[in-house]
């Protein structure tokens, strides 16, 4: 299969500071990847530039699930997690973040984590590895761009 990116990444909106220091290393050891948070049709099509993040997901969360917004994001996110080679989740992320993982890992990509974790879960088995820190992805990725 052409891939388009070699990694999706996800998380959750309020969670976007680490999210962007993440891309910010993938941008550094120029590997590809897809994030919702780089995506500004994504960003731009609720809320308002004047809102914090806090305020456009509170925004977001009142939206009628087959609202035109919500179908779009969800049609974009899905297109673009299966033109990814692998995945990557942000911790801490919520429901949204963990269904992207179950659907990654059910289409066979290779499924990775970064940050913390609230408990033991036997299901974030299908993570290949969670890096506890960025320096550890890091080290990571400078291997896997040698590849």
């Amino acid at each position: 299969m052409n891939y388009k990116y070699e990694f999706f990444i996800a998380g959750k909106t309020r969670n976007r500071d680490n999210i962007l220091r993440i891309c910010d290393l993938f941008d550094k050891y120029n590997v590809s990847y897809y994030c919702f948070l780089k995506n500004d049709e994504t960003m731009n099509s609720y809320g308002n530039e004047t809102q914090n993040e806090t305020e456009r997901m509170d925004v977001f969360e009142q939206l009628d699930l087959k609202s035109d917004i919500v179908l779009n994001i969800f049609k974009q996110d899905l297109d673009n997690e299966k033109s990814a080679r692998n995945f990557l989740l942000v911790l801490p992320a919520g429901k949204s973040g963990h269904i992207e993982a179950g659907i990654a890992y059910g289409m066979d990509k290779k499924c990775y984590a970064i940050g913390e974790y609230e408990s033991t879960e036997s299901l974030y088995n299908i993570f290949e590895e969670i890096f506890k820190d960025e320096t550890e992805l890091e080290k990571f990725l400078v291997k896997y761009r040698n590849y």
